[in-house]
């Protein structure tokens, strides 16, 4: 049995939240720099705003978009720690709290009928699974909603196969436009049930942009969809271009009489850290 203070995590996914709301990924500024040599006009200009303004907020530590999100938690933890010192839900949202109050990110998370806001950006969504070991994975991600109000459930009949899947993703995009503030990753679950599915596109996005999937049937698939949706030449903030940075997909066993497929739709703003204690 390990123990594992409350505090220590509550320290962890306050640094956390603190990092990734001012350090852009490097991977997808990479990207972005690198095509802004393969775009013109409007949307080579965009690219460049992008690029200027990760650096900037970097230089000046502030926040790089102004919507800092909501905070949203894997939290994998091993079957044989045991959490000293208190609730570990309340160490991950007394984290959250103090990041988003000490960085003057924007406190955006409000009752969803009063609206009233909490002030904080508290609580965080917050997912347990339970592993085998003694290590504990916080997956943390700053979740911006203009990308997040575009995600879609498909509930498919079984017989809409391998086709429905790809025309119900690009689809997805399509509507989206230049709503989520493209070039985007786009997480794709299938299979499970309604709320697995969601589930399994929101973790794809923590996927890192140069990996490709350990399953091979599911690499050709990201690659087919990723290639439709470029056609679509929505691209930077909607000047036409490439739309897609990335397509990440994750599948589970599902239902004989069902073809769940989610859509989460990120944002070039990606925001996502993985802490292992």
């Amino acid at each position: 049995m390990r123990s594992i203070s409350v505090d220590t995590v509550k320290k962890a996914v306050k640094q956390g939240f603190l990092e990734i709301c001012v350090n852009a990924d490097s991977q997808v500024e990479q990207a972005l720099k690198s095509l802004i040599n393969h775009s013109e006009g409007l949307s080579a200009f965009a690219l460049d705003i992008m690029c200027k303004n990760f650096s900037i907020a970097r230089e000046k530590s502030v926040p790089f978009c102004q919507d800092t999100g909501m905070a949203i938690v894997f939290c994998e933890v091993g079957q044989d720690i045991h959490f000293q010192g208190g609730s570990i839900e309340d160490a991950i949202n007394q984290g959250v709290r103090e990041a988003y109050t000490q960085g003057h990110f924007r406190a955006s998370v409000l009752d969803a009928l009063s609206r009233k806001n909490t002030g904080d950006n508290t609580p965080a969504v917050i997912h347990y699974q339970i592993k085998q070991g003694a290590e504990l994975t916080l997956k943390i991600m700053a979740k911006g909603f203009g990308s997040e109000n575009m995600s879609r459930l498909f509930m498919l009949s079984p017989g809409a196969g391998e086709q429905g899947i790809i025309d119900s993703v690009v689809s997805a995009v399509l509507e989206a436009g230049s709503n989520p503030c493209p070039p985007v990753i786009v997480g794709v679950g299938i299979g499970g049930t309604m709320e697995k599915a969601a589930l399994l596109s929101k973790k794809a996005l923590f996927r890192q942009l140069n990996s490709p999937n350990e399953q091979p049937e599911l690499d050709v698939l990201e690659k087919v969809i990723c290639d439709k949706i470029n056609q679509l030449n929505i691209g930077a903030m909607g000047y036409g271009g490439k739309t897609a940075l990335k397509v990440c997909i994750e599948k589970y066993p599902t239902h004989i009489a069902a073809l769940p497929v989610a859509v989460t739709i990120q944002c070039h703003a990606v925001r996502h850290k993985v802490i292992k204690l």
